[in-house]
């Protein structure tokens, strides 16, 4: 099997499920911000402790956007097809999202300001991922429908990825402060 098709050289692209759409659509736009997203993250991580809790959390949250690159990349006609949790996202993700926001912000003091990116390397890249998160929620609004949990779920990412860049500031400093620089 060969890497390309050529079926996407007339400027279409199929979609999960069957169909093709010209790629300059609202859904290659929006699952293509959200793939720029997934990479965006797993840039961060490339920066966390192998095996450690940043690495954990990163992982899961690239696993989950496969979900929503599958939800958006599917026409509505065959939203039938999709799968609670595997292909389709749903309430549930986005209460796990919630819970670890609320897990990770208990365990330092927020910031009270404006946030200035790069007092360290891996929150300054967090930080990054959160704008192309922004920027993917912005493309999905005109390609979810419905009900849909895509635009709530990318939503609450920016915010824990936010909260997670403040978190690894906030250890980032600490280890500073105890080695004394």
């Amino acid at each position: 099997m060969k890497v390309y098709t050529r079926k996407g050289d007339d400027g279409t692209t199929g979609l999960y499920g069957g169909g093709r759409v010209a790629k300059d659509s609202a859904a290659p736009e929006a699952y293509g911000a959200v793939d720029e997203a997934q990479a965006a993250l797993g840039v961060a991580r490339a920066f966390a402790q192998p095996g450690g809790e940043l690495d954990t959390i990163l992982v899961g949250l690239e696993r989950d956007l496969w979900v929503l690159m599958s939800e958006l990349a599917t026409e509505p006609a065959n939203r039938h097809k999709l799968v609670a949790g595997a292909t389709l996202v749903t309430a549930e993700m986005v209460d796990a999202l919630e819970a670890r926001i609320d897990d990770v912000a208990g365990r330092f003091d927020l910031p009270k300001e404006f946030v200035v990116p790069g007092e360290d390397r891996a929150a300054a890249l967090l930080d990054l991922a959160r704008t192309v998160v922004r920027r993917a929620e912005r493309r999905a609004v005109p390609a979810t429908v419905e009900g849909s949990w895509v635009g709530p779920y990318l939503n609450r990412l920016s915010d824990l990825v936010w909260t997670l860049a403040r978190w690894q500031e906030g250890t980032s400093l600490t280890a500073r402060t105890h080695h004394g620089a």
